[in-house]
């Protein structure tokens, strides 16, 4: 069977309801890297209008919401993440009636969009960090400005390290020192100052009054420092970020801020949604910006950085499911964004990294939750790993130091060991996830813009361009447009809570095969193989019901197979293929799959889905 098979039968033209109402709940949030999109005015880098040109696309794909990175003001010393104007637009990217046409174009095309917002820093040209380097002493406290330690205080306050490399702190002429998580060029605001909180929140006001659906908010675990600003005691503290406490991240105090930043999103109305680009030890702690009283959604880093193994995957989903529906949130699912190598590439690259990028679209796209898709994703683009020196433009590889996605294995790998042999700068690796999409044509910049493009693209990727897949049935283009059509269609995706275990005629223990270690499968089936319908948890091993609406079910080793209502979802992560009595009805699959309708030959490294 190929993709394309059935998706036009099961689609259906509008969305299936949310028991809960809230729109973001089972969304398909669509990352758009400004820069990078489309172009259209012809200085090669993308901007609004290339943006509004495009949503088209976008709505055909089928997704809910657009989140566009940042188009403000700014010296662009970090893509933008360096905001010198929150309520401007840079004019790199248009100006502030782009934006307002941009929004009235994708309401009218049913998209909802989503803007950055950068609290937790600003760039150096702001004009309260200009005033604070000139010597105004209330523009310094609204930022870290601290004395040195050591003889005339010539040693940084405490040994924090910045984010992209080298010591959090830098020193001004007058002798203090002043904090920067990041690049020297985004000073790190002060959140205990009133000033702080009061601005953000009008600057939300300024956005959410021009029809603005939500925020990503960038660095939204960073905004509060530990009291004292403590040393770590120990180097490389990059690589701790999400798996050990930090005093500079997920402090408790940021929890505060968000519950303020929620009740002015909800006196909105109209779904207006916070969405926390988060880092947390644990999924526990990450869990507590989605409470009920705070943001929405948070992005599960975890399940990017999960290697390709089943083992893994499922610990990680179950336990990101765990947490979440403990504060009664949805979790979000994703794979690749603007900071990460593009999961193609971390996958293996080629045509194995394509096919189990593939598949690991579908088991993303068939969890329970919300899912976000990076621009290019959809058209199967691979990291750009061969850019010269002299057009990056990532500050971190001009920094020369390696990040917490920069691993030489496969997604899920630990970062890489420093090599003093190694060329300074060759750490920063975001620029090649960066390079601008190919829309049409045989040769750069394949439609991208009028004229050339801010980093170069690959000669060859013509055929991977929206044009040349788009009618394709093979092409992953097609693919994702089959599974965000059946996953609006098919009742039992999508929303966390649709439904409560699985569906009839899935013989769980068939499953199972020939794997005698595999654990007992979930619910009782009588002769015909079905579940019993009663949907209780008691003697007779029956299902109880389930937040989520999922259950695992025994399968081969190396195969995932989970059940959702009227839906089952398997996955085989082995270099061979594996044969498995059939859950059901194949709708859709990553890859070729042979079914007599009893049994199926599941293809390597490939993701297929059932109904019944």
């Amino acid at each position: 069977m190929t993709h394309d098979s059935t998706a036009v039968q099961l689609a259906s033209s509008s969305s299936k309801a949310n028991a809960s109402g809230g729109w973001w709940r089972d969304a398909v949030i669509y990352q758009v890297y400004v820069r990078s999109f489309a172009d259209s005015d012809g200085d090669g880098i993308g901007d609004l209008r290339g943006v509004r040109s495009r949503l088209p696309h976008l709505a055909r794909l089928g997704v809910d919401a657009v989140w566009l990175t940042p188009f403000y003001v700014s010296p662009q010393a970090d893509g933008g993440y360096d905001v010198a104007d929150y309520r401007a637009v840079d004019p790199l990217f248009g100006d502030l009636s782009d934006a307002d046409e941009l929004v009235r174009a994708a309401h009218a095309l049913g998209l909802r969009v989503i803007v950055d917002v950068v609290p937790n820093h600003t760039s150096e040209q702001h004009p309260w960090f200009r005033a604070a380097l000139a010597g105004d002493p209330g523009a310094r406290e609204r930022y870290h400005f601290h004395p040195g330690r050591g003889p005339d205080g010539a040693e940084p306050p405490n040994d924090w390290e910045s984010i992209f490399g080298g010591p959090a702190w830098t020193r001004v002429p007058d002798g203090d020192w002043y904090l920067h998580l990041f690049a020297p060029e985004q000073p790190d605001l002060d959140w205990d100052h009133p000033e702080v909180a009061a601005e953000f929140a009008s600057v939300l006001r300024f956005w959410l009054d021009l029809g603005i659906d939500g925020f990503r908010i960038d660095v939204a675990h960073g905004m509060v420092k530990a009291p004292g600003l403590p040393d770590i005691g120990r180097g490389a503290q990059a690589t701790l970020i999400g798996t050990e406490p930090l005093p500079f991240f997920d402090q408790d105090g940021v929890h505060e801020i968000h519950r303020s930043w929620r009740r002015l999103l909800d006196s909105y109305g109209g779904g207006r949604i916070g969405v926390a680009e988060a880092w947390a030890p644990t999924s526990e702690r990450l869990a507590l910006y989605v409470r009920p009283d705070e943001l929405h959604q948070a992005f599960n880093f975890r399940f990017l950085n999960c290697p390709w193994d089943p083992a893994a995957m499922r610990t990680v989903i179950d336990e990101s499911l765990a947490a979440t529906t403990a504060v009664g949130a949805p979790t979000t699912w994703v794979l690749s964004n603007h900071d990460v190598v593009r999961h193609v590439t971390r996958y293996g690259g080629g045509a194995r990294g394509l096919a189990r990028a593939r598949a690991a679209a579908l088991l993303m796209l068939a969890l329970p939750g919300s899912a976000y898709l990076y621009q290019g994703e959809e058209l199967g683009l691979p990291e750009v790993a061969d850019l010269p020196d002299r057009v990056r433009q990532d500050p971190a590889f001009r920094r020369g130091r390696r990040q917490p996605w920069d691993t030489d294995g496969p997604a899920g790998s630990e970062p890489r060991p420093e090599d003093p042999s190694e060329p300074e700068g060759q750490d920063g690796l975001r620029d090649g996830c960066r390079v601008p999409l190919p829309w049409s044509g045989a040769e750069p910049p394949y439609g991208f813009g009028p004229a050339g493009s801010w980093l170069p693209q690959p000669a060859g990727w013509g055929g991977l361009s929206v044009a040349a897949q788009t009618g394709d049935p093979h092409s992953t283009l097609e693919l994702y447009r089959a599974a965000l059509e059946l996953r609006r269609a098919m009742p039992g995706l999508g929303a966390p809570e649709a439904g409560t275990g699985p569906g009839p005629g899935v013989d769980a223990a068939a499953v199972a095969g020939a794997d005698a270690s595999a654990e007992a499968p979930y619910g009782s089936h009588g002769p015909d193989g079905s579940y019993g319908p009663d949907g209780s948890y008691g003697p007779d091993g029956s299902y109880g019901p389930d937040a989520c609406g999922m259950r695992w079910q025994s399968a081969p080793e190396g195969v995932l197979l989970f059940t959702r209502p009227g839906f089952a979802c398997t996955l085989n992560t082995r270099p061979d293929p594996v044969e498995l009595p059939a859950p059901g009805r194949p709708v859709l699959s990553s890859a070729p799959v042979e079914t007599d309708g009893r049994t199926v030959r599941l293809p390597p490294d490939s993701c297929t889905w059932w109904s019944w």
